[in-house]
């Protein structure tokens, strides 16, 4: 017959178990404020496309998202991940909106622009609203900043990449869901087909409405990748327009394949913390199926 257990044993080990909560507690409280907001993490993903010219094969495109500078995020931060950005060496860039947090209200202005003209891409520098772009009266504030950089802001409108043999690919850009006027159809109407497209939409919930349309990739943030994650449940809270797909690779409509990749961005946005959900900066390689032929 196994002894009761004592009041004494089980008044410790309720202790134990109290202080070990507040300690995982603190722990977790440290790690999401402090530690994880500062980590980064550089994911490669390989697009292979029967569209993408063989000149185009090992091209490379660095997609960076959703800084919220003025909330959490500074621009020193910002200084190492352009310097980091950088040393990959793109052949494109791509900035998929969420600039400033509250644009109206941030003091740098100047200097956040001068850091941005120091991203170099030989193919070229584009840009998306997000709605925090929007936000604040900061439309034309945002505007003006990236052309000052030297980046292509792509609101509702197509262009294009191409090389010395005269080859393209084609780069779309989409209003932001939220506070803008996003128009897939006028937007992906001007290109040709069977053209490799990318569309750039901060709001990844527009890719079931771009892949009926015929685009071949999207590139997204917003989500921020839920930003706080439990495990075994997921996102705590998502935004409008990014609830659906939250990170990483989707393939949309089997029928009319598009790819979707969604960035957890850089910054930070109403709440300081990220817990398993590391800031990212995303590689892509464009590999051509017509140059294995």
């Amino acid at each position: 017959m196994s002894n009761p257990i004592s009041r004494r044993r089980f008044l410790l080990n309720t202790i134990r178990y109290f202080l070990a909560l507040i300690g995982f507690s603190y722990g977790g409280y440290f790690y999401s404020r402090y530690l994880e907001p500062h980590r980064l993490e550089i994911n490669q993903v390989t697009i292979q496309h029967k569209n993408i010219p063989k000149s185009f094969h090992g091209c490379k495109i660095v997609q960076f998202s959703d800084t919220h500078l003025g909330f959490q995020y500074n621009l020193e931060q910002l200084k190492k991940h352009i310097a980091t950005i950088n040393n990959l060496q793109p052949d494109i860039i791509f900035f998929t909106g969420d600039l400033m947090d509250k644009p109206n209200q941030y003091p740098f202005k100047k200097e956040l622009c001068n850091t941005l003209q120091q991203l170099k891409a030989p193919y070229g520098k584009f840009a998306v609203y997000g709605n925090h772009d929007h936000g604040g009266y900061g439309t034309e504030i945002y505007l003006q900043m990236m052309k000052d950089a030297n980046f292509y802001v792509l609101r509702n409108q197509t262009a294009s990449v191409e090389l010395e043999d005269g080859n393209k690919i084609y780069i779309a850009g989409i209003d932001d869901a939220m506070l803008g006027k996003p128009d897939i159809p006028r937007t992906l109407k001007g290109i040709p087909t069977n053209a490799f497209s990318i569309l750039l939409s901060h709001a990844p919930d527009m890719a079931d409405a771009a892949s009926a349309i015929g685009a071949d990739i999207q590139l997204s943030g917003h989500s921020h990748g839920g930003q706080v994650k439990l495990p075994f449940y997921g996102p705590l809270v998502t935004p409008p327009y990014g609830r659906r797909y939250i990170e990483g690779q989707y393939l949309i409509n089997k029928n009319a394949p598009l790819f979707l990749y969604v960035n957890r961005g850089l910054g930070t946005t109403r709440l300081p913390f990220r817990f398993l959900s590391v800031p990212e900066i995303t590689v892509f390689f464009l590999q051509s199926e017509q140059r294995q032929k």
